[in-house]
């Protein structure tokens, strides 16, 4: 779309996308759930996170970079904490993991859950406290079985038949008990992507509750006596706005826990109900608060408890990328403009799918915004593409930006803080970016930019 064509839709641009900035008195067009909380517009036009200008962060940092309000993450952390103050609520380590992180959280009272050796590990190098661990996964190791249980991992969430034989026979060997949880699929067809629905019956993930499969797992942990069956773990789910799915897979899970009671004469003591709560990627998005999912959560379980004829267990609740998906955005330099006439404009940034694979894998949608400066030029419904050489690498599919966006300037991309640096790559030899911390005006680096020598140290032909 011309840039001419683009001004008779400008009245629509808050209803199609995140506002676009036109001058600097509108500073409060920012929407304030897309963005990290300490951000704002400059008097010069330019993005700012906790009063350190974006033009400064890209002069220090270089780009792309991966920007870190840690007060943001910090209050959401406290915000979580304080709508479950007697539930333990778990940090996804694969939403994003460093060590700094993982003081972060550990210092804000939260646990932590992690599915493979790697984040097991980073989570112990930054001292968080083992029995507040979680370990996920469907395919532990028999390495990884061991170290969480030489660290005193806190919870293992055991996942298939070969995984308790193994675990049985490493905890008889070191003599120790370790708490488990028995992971449920519930058969909840939750509303999300199909690759991030997680409790369907046709899906790699937990024992199936239809099919008997988590009846016999709970059963074969209780008959044989070596781990300690603390209760039941049901997720349905990433990217959920809907609280029906809680309270089908609540009432589902809670009913086995009767019937392994009426069976064993055992009322497990823990529940725990995983999360996966959404975040707003763009103004279509409306999650809800963390006091709001509290209450539904509570309503639900209570309720199902009564009908049971059981004790509320001590409940977990997982969280997901709401706690560290908003916290971030990602800062580009334009390289490209590229106008196809009658058709869109593409603007080309330094990124793109190696470090933000989700548009390309779910089919993602993001907001963008020109972060350098402002501008009083027309909007632009434009396109913001990477520099791979894929027609698919899409950091963001449609987006209002000035007509007048050119090589050298800044865009910003919210809500980059879950999965996208965790999932970044080196696809085309591209070394991935640094992650900073913004605090109170100061940054400070806590994940450095990968180098030519860091790909070329693992070549060892």
């Amino acid at each position: 779309m011309r840039a001419h064509e683009a001004g008779a839709l400008h009245a629509d641009i808050s209803n199609q996308g995140p506002a676009w900035l036109r001058t600097p008195e509108d500073v409060n067009s920012l929407v304030p759930a897309l963005w990290p909380r300490s951000v704002t517009r400059g008097a010069d036009g330019a993005l700012a996170v906790a009063g350190l200008s974006v033009r400064d962060i890209a002069a220090e940092f270089g780009t792309p970079v991966y920007v870190l309000d840690e007060a943001d993450l910090r209050s959401r952390c406290r915000d979580f904490r304080a709508a479950f103050p007697t539930e333990d609520v778990f940090y996804a380590g694969k939403a994003f993991l460093c060590r700094a992180v993982v003081r972060m959280i550990a210092e804000e009272g939260l646990h932590l859950d992690v599915c493979s050796g790697g984040e097991l590990a980073t989570a112990l190098s930054a001292g968080m406290p083992p029995e507040r661990i979680g370990f996920h996964g469907n395919n532990k190791s028999i390495r990884e079985l061991t170290r969480a249980l030489d660290a005193g991992v806190g919870r293992i969430i055991v996942d298939s038949f070969t995984e308790i034989d193994r675990l049985t026979a490493l905890a008889r060997e070191r003599g120790v008990r370790p708490r488990v949880l028995v992971r449920v699929t519930v058969g909840v067809e939750a509303h999300t992507h199909e690759f991030i629905a997680t409790a369907h019956e046709d899906q790699k993930f937990g024992f199936s509750l239809a099919g008997g499969a988590a009846a016999n797992a709970a059963f074969k942990i209780l008959d044989e006596g070596v781990l300690e069956l603390r209760g039941l773990h049901s997720h349905i789910g990433s990217q959920i706005f809907d609280a029906s799915g809680f309270e089908v897979s609540a009432r589902r899970v809670l009913a086995l826990q009767a019937q392994i009671r009426d069976a064993r004469g055992v009322e497990l003591p823990e529940l725990d109900l995983g999360g996966g709560f959404g975040i707003a990627y763009t103004t279509q998005d409306d999650p809800a608060t963390p006091q709001d999912l509290a209450k539904r959560l509570r309503k639900i379980v209570d309720s199902e408890c009564a009908a049971e004829n059981l004790a509320v267990p001590h409940l977990s609740i997982e969280p997901g990328r709401a706690i560290v998906g908003p916290a971030v955005f990602t800062l580009y330099e334009v390289g490209t403009v590229k106008d196809l006439d009658g058709i869109r404009t593409y603007v080309s940034v330094d990124g793109g799918m190696s470090d933000n694979i989700r548009t390309a894998l779910y089919d993602a949608s993001y907001s963008a915004t020109l972060a350098s400066r402002a501008s009083a030029a027309q909007p632009l419904l434009a396109r913001v593409v990477g520099k791979h050489c894929e027609s698919g690498d899409i950091v963001v599919k449609d987006e209002f930006l000035p007509a007048d966006v050119q090589p050298g300037d800044l865009v910003a991309v919210p809500g980059t803080g879950a999965y996208c640096r965790s999932m970044a790559s080196n696809y085309n030899h591209v070394p991935r970016p640094p992650v900073i911390a913004v605090r109170d005006g100061q940054a400070r680096l806590i994940v450095r930019r990968e180098t030519e020598d860091d790909l070329l140290a693992l070549d060892v032909g």
